[in-house]
């Protein structure tokens, strides 16, 4: 019994482990291909298709943000000031 015990106190420590904790999920996967993406590394499928549904964060100078960025139609310009007189 006391064996039982201990199997399932480590199983729950697994189970309850701080990689888990970190954000294995999708939320985890996207800052992790924004990272890549800010650090100009390769992007996977997986993280080209994280990117497109979720964005890149501004100032990423990566060749595939960029793309993305002008393909949606989000550069954003300065427009002009207004001058009143």
């Amino acid at each position: 019994m006391k064996r039982l015990m201990i199997a399932a106190g480590v199983a729950l420590l697994t189970v309850m482990s701080p990689a888990t904790a970190m954000g294995l999920g999708e939320a985890g996967e996207l800052e992790a291909a924004r990272a890549n993406a800010r650090a100009g590394g390769p992007v996977s499928e997986r993280d080209k298709e994280l990117l497109e549904r979720w964005g890149c964060l501004s100032g990423t100078n990566s060749a595939f943000c960029r793309r993305l960025e002008h393909r949606d139609g989000r550069h954003y310009q300065r427009s002009s000031r207004r001058r009143y007189n």
